[in-house]
């Protein structure tokens, strides 16, 4: 059986490029390395090597790309304290930098997103972009969070700071990257956005998801009210840029619209039908016959009830008339024009989704409204988005089982529309969140009453929402819970060593884990690092004087236990036996004795359970 040792590392995503390009392209690998020479001989003129070729660039760009392909040595740790239903829902709520959780979710979540929806920040100059730290994201994040001294750092991104566009496509760029990864191949991202920015995003979005991948831009008509603070016009719009991963697939899979019947046609008279026409024709219309610019395709001859026979040119040949006159299909009206009926059960079952998003899917002043309803009439948190804009664009990508994700969470609106969208069709979307905990202004409502950062609103919001559907639709098996997730530092310390005291660090202990960490945040980190649902269900079995993690019902056992003898095999192979998938985790040094893990992994090679993990 060939042993497997587990790193700390989120998913190589650089390392996998190259191996696919090898794949592909074993010609241009020379000593294990990307001969470029070779591959500009192979490709020739599709390569662009010219100094003056079009190209998108600002300060910066070449480090925004490296940090997108950079691994994370972080965790998420499980908090079971603010979760809601921890042991049955299929939601999770992760709070921590946005770029660092993208990352950890690589290898758990890679392909798996159907839909994603983002409302980053505007670039306003008033709004917080906070500035990553290439060099060591993860302990730029626990100072924000104060999990580390260093104070905040959010900090407003105004034109007077130098670099006003290329702050904001600095921190936007890796994250679009890592988003991309995370889209299944009829997935779709929506990005809210204003005049702002709007240029730059579709620009960075052209490249990171491909020109060919541009799926359509939404006009959201945000409100009648305001507009007055521009200096122009007044905006009363803002923009929902969408792209795909396979624009093709997308299209296949996006719902549509329900027909309109409103121009449709209830009844014809009886006069000048073609033989066999019907005199009630219904759910139809009516489309000319004749080729508009008169050009003379074909003169074919329809006849009528009355016995007379007329000409017409005709944008169709004689025998595709003769079918649509042997099943009614055509209509002689005014002047003996021919028209063709179209009826509704011909065509497609629907209507391609419209580009503008009227004030009926909601408005500012409505996402307002609906948030203080839920707050008791308090302004917690401004300008969020309305539920039902978010509900729209889930209609359009989403169906039953589908997992929605917004890193960017906020308040929490596209958990309440997945939440309603859910009660009204009796289906279980399942959402991620990811939200930053920004400190919210000591002077605002939300702070005095008690929500000091942005997550704390996010999670009650979700938490009301969800009780109040249940409340008034009286489904009571609608999944209105989460598990709540923190971004930190790895529960190992091999795994997350100090540079400082390096030897030490090195002389592992028998207990690797670091204190105050407990074995349930070890297990989640092994499940994220090895590539596991994190919703999936963790049973624990004491067997004789060891302990044993199931997940998901036997795919995965872990036991973190010291001193491990060879007596534990059969308990392995018990739990085990009623799995398609299993594979066992231990501790590289949980052994009693090299023969004792000798015999554990030959016992379980013959039992069929193939993959032996070490961390």
């Amino acid at each position: 059986m060939e042993e497997t040792t587990l790193t700390g590392e989120s998913k190589d995503i650089l390392n996998e490029n190259i191996q696919t390009l090898k794949e592909l392209f074993p010609e241009i690998v020379s000593e294990d390395k990307i001969d470029f020479n070779m591959f500009k001989t192979i490709f020739g003129g599709e390569i662009e090597d010219s100094s003056e070729k079009y190209n998108f660039t600002w300060p910066g760009k070449n480090y925004a790309i490296k940090e997108s392909q950079k691994q994370s040595l972080g965790t998420l740790r499980p908090c079971k304290g603010e979760s809601k239903n921890w042991e049955s829902t299929q939601n999770l709520y992760i709070e921590g930098d946005n770029l660092e959780v993208l990352k950890l979710l690589q290898k758990s979540y890679y392909n798996k997103i159907k839909c994603i929806y983002i409302d980053p920040p505007y670039n306003t100059g008033k709004d917080f972009v906070y500035k990553d730290n290439y060099k060591d994201n993860l302990e730029n994040y626990l100072e924000i969070s104060n999990q580390m001294g260093g104070g905040y750092k959010l900090t407003t991104n105004t034109e007077k700071d130098g670099r006003y566009h290329s702050n904001w496509l600095n921190m936007m760029y890796p994250r679009l990257k890592l988003a991309r990864n995370l889209l299944s191949s009829d997935g779709l991202i929506f990005i809210s956005i204003n005049d702002n920015e709007l240029e730059n995003l579709k620009k960075i979005c052209n490249e990171i998801f491909g020109e060919h991948n541009f799926f359509g831009t939404l006009i959201w008509m945000k409100g009648k009210e305001g507009g007055n603070d521009n200096y122009g016009i007044g905006l009363h719009h803002e923009y929902i840029l969408i792209y795909s991963k396979n624009y093709l697939e997308s299209a296949k899979s996006i719902n549509l619209d329900a027909k309109d019947t409103s121009r449709h046609m209830t009844e014809l008279p009886e006069e000048n039908l073609v033989i066999p026409g019907n005199s009630i024709y219904k759910d139809g219309e009516l489309f000319q016959l004749i080729n508009l610019s008169k050009q003379k395709d074909y003169v074919v001859k329809i006849p009528l009830k009355t016995g007379e026979i007329i000409e017409w040119d005709s944008y169709c040949p004689q025998k595709t008339i003769d079918k649509m006159v042997g099943i009614g299909k055509l209509f002689v009206g005014h002047k003996k024009v021919p028209y063709v009926k179209s009826f509704l059960s011909d065509e497609s079952k629907g209507s391609k989704p419209s580009s503008l998003i009227t004030q009926e899917y909601g408005t500012t002043k409505k996402g307002g409204i609906e948030i203080k309803s839920l707050f008791d009439g308090q302004k917690i948190f401004s300008y969020p988005k309305p539920s039902s804009l978010i509900k729209r664009l889930l209609k359009i990508s989403t169906n039953k089982n589908d997992i929605v994700l917004d890193f960017f969470s906020g308040s929490g609106t596209t958990v309440q529309a997945v939440l309603d969208i859910n009660m009204e069709e009796s289906e279980r979307r399942k959402f991620i969140m990811i939200q930053l905990p920004e400190l919210t202004e000591e002077k605002s409502i939300a702070y005095n009453e008690g929500y000091w950062n942005i997550c704390e609103i996010g999670k009650e919001r979700i938490r009301r929402a969800g009780d109040k559907i249940v409340e008034e639709s009286g489904i009571k098996d609608l999944d209105i819970g989460f598990k709540v997730f923190k971004l930190d530092s790895s529960n190992l310390k091999k795994w997350d060593p100090d540079y400082d005291n390096l030897e030490q660090t090195l002389l592992v202990s028998q207990d690797n884990i670091k204190e105050g960490r407990t074995q349930e945040d070890l297990i989640y980190e092994i499940m994220l690092k090895y590539g596991i649902d994190l919703t999936l269900p963790i049973e624990e079995y004491d067997v004789g004087e060891n302990k044993i993690y199931s997940i998901g019902f036997g795919a995965l056992l872990i036991c973190l236990d010291n001193d491990i003898t060879k007596n534990i095999a059969n308990s392995i192979i018990e739990l085990s036996k009623d799995s398609e998938i299993s594979r066992v985790v231990f501790k590289d040094n949980g052994f009693a004795s090299d023969a004792d893990k000798t015999n554990i992994k030959e016992t379980l090679r013959t039992h069929n359970i193939d993959e032996f993990i070490t961390i």
